[in-house]
């Protein structure tokens, strides 16, 4: 490959454009993480994203200061065309979005003129001004006038476009939803005609172009969407301030000013490919080589993840990231790479992006370990792919089509690629439906950009007809029953003025006691009631801007909006309080125990149970449940008080405040923390966390406490569930009433019930292995004993084939039988069927002249009503008629 010509970086070009924003008066924030900082996404997608609550009207404070204008460097993560990265010149899954925000501070004008200044200034970025090109909103005159007038940009070099493709959220106009939205400019830069001999008029009519780079969005957010008038017509009235929103993806800005022909080519990406080419031996040629850069691409995606502290898995964020650690390991398959090799890639991502991202540099070890431990998960579930196609392929004759709809489930399930489906299906004489294959995937496709949209709903959280609302006046750690005032019903998404006995609605307050589901604990549930009525709360959640949602089924009466209510949280309120401070204690004990290396990758506190999730890269050893156990009883057995204050978050961390998983924190902290230390291994233990959730007054109030499992739930993390106070003691009584009763069953005491099961094992071992050897003489009796009389030879599509039913017989028997069969007759293979089971074996010489035990075990199967499969040496199948299946030897070669 050859090196970027620019001597600006992509670090470079960041810093520059962080610099250029701060000198325009812009706070320089860090990147959020790229776990998204509301539940509506999984990760990350936008610059904007952290900022919603500013968008939406609150104050601009931070814990670096207070500011309206704010400029960041955001990673994000979208997946929604995953499909097209590495396969064409702009897609990527993990994208650096450069951006500069205001709120309702600066608008249009200097949004454009600052980014006109920064891209052609020859102390910033020095782009050729003949080069770049506007689009704009058709109706957007003020745009227009700023580019042509004060900018001096041509007009045959600006784009109007209608809604759909100038206005955000896209059509909002006309197809809402309703809220705050507006018109966008985007700048796009012609890389010339080497890219392609379209031009700019043409891009009018296409939309699309690789010669036309789109290099940074303006996006202006100046109306209030509200209802269609009655004839269709859009309402769109002015907000009570403007804000701006922009985004200039880095990867796009590297390409033009390095003046590569794509971002993989540039500084970061460079590096990576080079040295998967060298861990290959197939050399980077191009676009065309597209294995090199999803792996590059991929690699890269997963460690920022990761680092982040998500981890791989079946569900939600999890399973996002084993999709595409798995996409990479396809491709790296397809190299020929057949041992991992993504975490050895993992250096050359921290070499470039750990200066902006020092999370990548702490936890380099970590990601390594996380990619590497998954890397060989996938490639055992890769050879039980191979397997589940090998079965699929030997029940379809020569010519025949396997199924698009069977080849996507092996690439969905499997992570089978499509291509060595494709390949191994030719070894059979047997094609591939790819246009159902790619009908299949279409439409997986068509429910993940579903899943991951990110729209205004997303952004506002859907409860538009909520904004007017202040935050609710929340009492929840002091008093379990407040009164308050009705300020709003919540009914899809409308606002009735009353609800009668049996509605269901959301409900807010103006004052509750009722805690909201948020840092790991549940809502809390309970009752309503008023004068003449009543109902039951059954969870509680709270919005962006802390309006408390309450979800209530009015049980009698009628309820209003304006009407005085008595909020009465319900008893599992202190149960679930135990289960909080006991997490913190929990916490504070696995990092005594195990290391400092332990964080928390999630949780749950609920009135009946406590899960608790952390990285770590092995299971505990019985003495060290024990010690964590043994720290967290001595902060009970101690009654330490447990109290909260409110803190500058910068105090905080230099107090040792631990943070949560999941938290959001302001300028201004809830700092929990247990008055007293316990002492491990000499050393003192201490609790101190960032969390706005509920706790108890005391430890002693916590009571019994006890781990109940650890288990592995992804690489590198591990899960703790575990009980506290009555929850605790009724699980201990439960098990030791269970324990009694097995000894009596054993007509032994509890105390001797170990010694007592120890005795039947060995019974049982001495007696299975005197049933395996009177199968083995039942097996030699049916065989005819030494001289194989009972097990003649055919010829059978060239080769000598034994073959012979026995009864009483499985398992290992059933191969042992096969191995001796094959060396009494002398055949080149043995078939040997049972009640229930069927073997085929092999010689080395049969299977050089072309035999398949897994391939003909798969046709008499089948006859005998079963199925199975195996090596061309071996096979086995499970079947229920063994006389129809050995029928079938003489049709089946």
């Amino acid at each position: 490959m050859t090196a970027p010509s620019s001597s600006l970086s992509t670090a470079d070009i960041r810093e520059k454009f962080l610099s250029f924003f701060e000198g325009k008066g812009h706070l320089r924030l860090p990147s959020h993480s790229t776990v998204a900082p509301d539940p509506t996404t999984l990760f990350t997608v936008a610059g904007m994203q952290p900022f919603k609550e500013q968008f939406m009207g609150a104050p601009a404070k931070f814990e670096q200061g207070a500011n309206k204008r704010v400029t960041t460097a955001q990673k994000c993560l979208r997946i929604g065309d995953i499909e097209n990265v590495g396969r064409t010149l702009r897609h990527c899954s993990l994208l650096e979005m450069m951006g500069n925000f205001s709120f309702g501070d600066y608008f249009k004008r200097e949004s454009l003129t600052w980014a006109w200044e920064f891209l052609t200034s020859p102390e910033w970025m020095a782009l050729d001004k003949t080069k770049l090109y506007a689009t704009i909103y058709q109706d957007d005159e003020e745009a227009f006038e700023i580019w042509t007038q004060d900018i001096g940009l041509p007009e045959d070099h600006i784009l109007r476009f209608g809604a759909d493709e100038n206005f955000w959220p896209a059509d909002a106009p006309k197809e809402g939803p309703n809220g705050p939205c507006g018109p966008c400019s985007e700048i796009f830069y012609d890389r010339g005609p080497q890219y392609g001999d379209d031009t700019w008029a043409d891009y009018a009519q296409t939309r699309e172009s690789a010669r036309f780079l789109e290099i940074w969005n303006n996006v202006f957010p100046q109306y209030d969407r509200q209802e269609p008038q009655p004839d269709g017509t859009p309402t769109l009235v002015d907000l009570p301030f403007k804000n701006i929103d922009t985004g200039m993806g880095l990867e796009r800005i590297a390409t033009v000013v390095q003046d590569v022909y794509d971002f993989y080519s540039n500084d970061v990406f460079a590096p990576i490919i080079a040295r998967i080419a060298e861990l290959s031996g197939h050399p980077y040629e191009g676009p065309q080589n597209v294995s090199h850069r999803v792996v590059a691409e991929h690699v890269r995606s997963v460690s920022m993840v990761i680092a982040d502290g998500s981890a791989p898995g079946n569900t939600g964020r999890g399973y996002v990231i084993r999709k595409i650690l798995r996409r990479a390991s396809r491709h790296a398959y397809l190299l020929g790479l057949r041992e991992p090799t993504l975490y050895k890639l993992v250096p050359l991502v921290v070499d470039r992006m750990g200066d902006a991202y020092p999370e990548l540099r702490a936890e380099q070890a970590r990601v390594e370990a996380t990619i590497k431990s998954e890397e060989e998960r996938f490639l055992k579930t890769l050879e039980g792919g191979i397997q589940r196609l090998g079965g699929l392929l030997e029940r379809l004759e020569k010519g025949a089509v396997l199924g698009g709809e069977e080849a996507f489930i092996l690439y969905d399930t499997y992570g089978f690629p499509v291509d060595l489906t494709k390949e191994i299906a030719e070894e059979y004489g047997v094609s591939v439906d790819e246009a159902g294959y790619a009908e299949s995937l279409e439409n997986a496709q068509n429910i993940a950009r579903a899943g991951s949209k990110y729209g205004k709903s997303e952004l506002f959280g859907g409860q538009e007809a909520l904004t007017d609302l202040s935050p609710t006046e929340f009492v929840g750690y002091d008093e379990l029953e407040a009164d308050g005032e009705v300020l709003a019903l919540l009914v899809a998404g409308e606002r009735p003025t009353h609800l009668s006995a049996g509605d269901e609605a959301t409900v807010v307050l103006s004052r509750t006691p009722f805690y909201a589901e948020g840092g790991g604990e549940v809502g809390d549930t309970g009752r309503l009631e008023w004068d003449g009525g009543a109902g039951v709360v059954r969870d509680t959640r709270k919005t962006p801007g802390g309006v408390f949602l309450h979800d209530v089924i009015v049980e009698a009466g009628e309820l209003k909006e304006g009407q005085r209510v008595r909020g009465v949280v319900s008893g599992e309120r202190q149960a679930t309080q135990r289960h909080h401070t006991a997490t913190h204690l929990l916490h504070a004990a696995l990092r005594a125990v195990l290391g400092s290396g332990v964080r928390q990758a999630g949780s749950l506190v609920a009135p009946d149970r406590l899960r608790f999730d952390f990285s770590h890269g092995a299971a505990l050893s019985a003495e060290e449940i024990a010690s964590v156990e043994r720290l967290v009883s001595r902060w009970v057995s101690a009654n330490f008080p447990v109290t909260w204050q409110e803190m500058p978050i910068a105090q905080a961390r230099a107090a040792g405040a631990t943070a949560l998983f999941g938290e959001k924190y302001g300028d201004t902290v809830r700092v929990v923390q247990v008055g007293g230390e316990v002492s491990h291994e000499g050393q003192a233990v201490a609790s101190m966390e960032l969390c706005g959730g509920a706790h108890v007054k005391r430890t002693g109030d916590i009571g019994a406490f006890v781990i109940l499992s650890d288990e592995n739930v992804a690489a590198g993390v591990r899960r703790i569930e575990a009980l506290a106070g009555e929850a605790a003691t009724g699980w201990l009584r439960e098990r030791l009433m269970g324990a009694a009763r097995v000894s009596a069953m054993l007509n032994t005491s509890p105390d001797g019930l170990e010694g007592r099961v120890s005795g039947l094992q060995a019974q049982l071992k001495a007696a299975e292995k005197e049933t395996a050897n009177v199968r083995r003489q039942l097996a030699e009796a049916q065989m005819g004993g030494a001289s194989g009389a009972a097990s003649p030879v055919r010829e059978l599509g060239g080769f000598q084939v034994a073959a012979l039913k026995l009864s009483g017989i499985e398992g290992n028997e059933l191969r042992g039988a096969a191995d001796k069969l094959l060396e009494q007759s002398g055949a080149d293979l043995a078939v040997v069927a049972g009640d229930k089971g069927l073997v085929v074996k092999a010689t080395r010489d049969a299977v050089t002249r072309g035999a398949h035990a897994g391939q003909l075990v798969g046709k008499l199967a089948a006859a005998g009503g079963g199925k199975g499969g195996g090596r061309p040496d071996m096979a086995q199948a499970g079947i229920t008629d063994a006389g129809a299946a050995l029928e079938a030897l003489d049709t089946a070669f």
